[in-house]
């Protein structure tokens, strides 16, 4: 479990009329500031925390020092995780083990099938990597799929955007999944598990089936751009890890924090050693550290790159993720600033007095949050500050379920104020109206689909 806060939330300062209102306009603020104003998320972030304290009637430095405790037990725990994981991500794509992991898959699939396999390739490609360097690294095998199978490009597209946006939303060690987690103290383990049985299902929905549909509403034929790239005689000689090395590589940290979480749950004995020794290998951290280790040996040394390469490689991976962190971080210290107005305890009473669920509530807070601000990360840490307290008498498992549906709201109808829409468009080659009937309709159906699977997966446990 990751405690991201360990300063208690203080006695409420005002009413609650009042705390609502200072959490509103704190909200505003940072929508306004990053849709209109274009001005960064972490520094939008930073502002709103500090609006939202000094509304709500605290004095100035005690909100100062409850942004500061935030930002910084986000930093120390979320943030080390993501740059492990941008590490291994970049060991992943420089060892050409993604190539690999791609290559082996849809050379396998027939015609007929090679929606299922791209959304297969989404899927293992987009737990390690960020969405936006999963969607550069594999457009060129979506233009040559598409081309192959002699169909629109969005019909063999969709799939491989599905695999990549639900890993994004929904399955740790993702920025945003990291930080709900943190924010909500749900268990890892526990939410990796139900993140990847939700997952798999959205995918399935969301991808090949919702894929098929799109790709008779917008049909578009792949462009050559990388033609000269891929199957060269050059890529083609470059030693690359195996297939079964480098699946294993990839897997390598989830089965650590899955084998913890199951032990925990079959032996439930704090001081039994075997489970002690599964606690230490199966914390997060140093799940990742033992992965990035490992894959230097497995990816970095099986496809050839001396020490210099590696520490080359692993060097470069760093400065790409330093805002995504500083935003994260941000959002640790926007949500202590949250709970110590004591916001939390009064939309928990509310929602508690109403009848609504935690995981709609926090749903539809990510949906809103996303439509306005446009970035999921933001509307991830943000829905779930505000749905702390709702959360403080619920099990491990009710706790994740909340977390994913704060993920599968978080992607809801991607449109002009994403980035990833833009990015989407340009690399498709869409006009604005065929974007949002593929891509974004795409984001709806995976988004409301992940609800749908969570609210059932809630009914059950």
């Amino acid at each position: 479990m990751i405690i991201l806060a360990a300063t208690e939330p203080v006695a409420p300062v005002a009413s609650g009329g009042v705390l609502l209102v200072s959490a509103l306009a704190a909200i505003a603020l940072i929508v306004v500031l990053i849709t209109y104003v274009k001005l960064h998320p972490f520094l939008a972030l930073l502002l709103g925390g500090v609006a939202v304290g000094v509304l709500s009637g605290r004095n100035v430095m005690d909100v100062i020092t409850s942004f500061g405790d935030g930002f910084g037990s986000t930093a120390t725990g979320v943030g080390l995780l993501i740059a492990l994981g941008a590490m291994f991500a970049k060991l992943l794509a420089d060892s050409g083990g993604a190539d690999q992991i791609v290559d082996t898959i849809v050379s396998r699939s027939s015609v007929r099938t090679l929606p299922w396999a791209m959304a297969l390739v989404g899927a293992i490609i987009g737990l390690p990597m960020f969405f936006e360097i999963g969607l550069v690294l594999l457009m060129p095998v979506i233009y040559l799929v598409a081309r192959r199978a002699q169909v629109s490009l969005i019909t063999v597209g969709i799939p491989t955007l599905a695999g990549l946006s639900a890993m994004h939303g929904l399955v740790p060690p993702h920025p945003g999944p990291l930080a709900a987690i943190g924010a909500l103290q749900a268990d890892l383990g526990t939410t990796l598990a139900l993140g990847v049985l939700v997952a798999i299902p959205v995918i399935v929905v969301s991808g090949p089936l919702f894929g098929r549909l799109a790709g008779r509403w917008v049909v578009v034929e792949a462009p050559h751009t990388f033609d000269s790239t891929p199957g060269t005689e050059a890529s083609a000689t470059t030693p690359r890890p195996s297939f079964a090395i480098t699946l294993f590589s990839v897997l390598l940290p989830l089965v650590l924090m899955l084998a913890k979480a199951i032990v925990d749950i079959v032996i439930n004995d704090p001081a039994d050693q075997v489970q002690q020794v599964f606690d230490v290998i199966g914390n997060p951290l140093v799940a990742l550290t033992v992965a990035v280790i490992v894959a230097m040996f497995t990816l970095g040394r099986g496809s050839g790159m001396d020490r210099r390469e590696i520490a080359r490689t692993i060097e470069k991976s760093l400065p790409p993720i330093a805002g995504i962190v500083l935003i994260v971080a941000a959002g640790g210290g926007f949500k202590q600033s949250l709970i110590d107005t004591g916001i939390g305890t009064e939309l928990a009473g509310w929602a508690q007095g109403s009848g609504v669920s935690a995981i709609l509530l926090a749903w539809v807070l990510a949906v809103l949050i996303r439509l306005a601000t446009g970035s999921a990360t933001v509307a991830t840490i943000t829905a779930s500050s505000l749905v702390v307290d709702l959360v403080t008498n619920m099990s491990a498992p009710e706790v994740s379920l909340v977390v994913l549906a704060v993920g599968a709201g978080s992607v809801f109808f991607s449109h002009v104020n994403d980035a990833g829409f833009w990015l989407v468009k340009e690399y498709f080659g869409l006009d604005v109206v065929q974007t949002i009937k593929s891509w974004s309709l795409m984001e709806t159906v995976l988004s409301v689909s992940g609800l749908v699977f969570v609210m059932a997966l809630s009914l059950l446990i």
